[in-house]
């Protein structure tokens, strides 16, 4: 059985890219239009990675984020942040989430937007492997 990947992001081309890249090399995508439903779709069908974008209009990635690793049943799901802020911009988010809420680690994988098919499933590949 093929592993499950949530591709979480509210551009259309984006999570169609995504999709394909996942298709074309043996995982089973999910797909989420934000924040919200991302987070519903990881309780009621557990996938093994997480793609997330940063900026999305309802439930952003960085709160989903938060949550994925401050839940303890949660925190250890993989999870590929794919998007166009730039890291500098996501950790400084986190940093002034961090007053309130207490630490999170830095994403393992940090991709910002484009990139080409290869590098993708060579992220996917590196996280939750064939």
């Amino acid at each position: 059985m093929s592993k499950k990947v949530l591709v979480v992001d509210d551009d259309p081309d984006v999570r169609s890219f995504v999709v394909t890249v996942l298709e074309e090399n043996g995982y089973t995508p999910l797909v989420a239009c934000d924040g919200v439903e991302g987070k519903e779709m990881i309780q009621a069908d557990r996938p093994d990675l997480v793609i997330l974008d940063v900026l999305m209009p309802r439930g952003s990635g960085i709160r989903l984020y938060r949550h994925l690793k401050t839940e303890e049943t949660l925190k250890d799901l993989p999870v590929i942040m794919f998007t166009g802020i730039a890291l500098r911009s996501f950790l400084k988010s986190q940093k002034a989430l961090e007053e309130f809420q207490g630490e999170v680690p830095k994403p393992d994988i940090y991709l910002e937007k484009p990139v080409e098919p290869e590098e993708l499933a060579k992220a996917v590949q590196a996280k939750i492997g064939e």
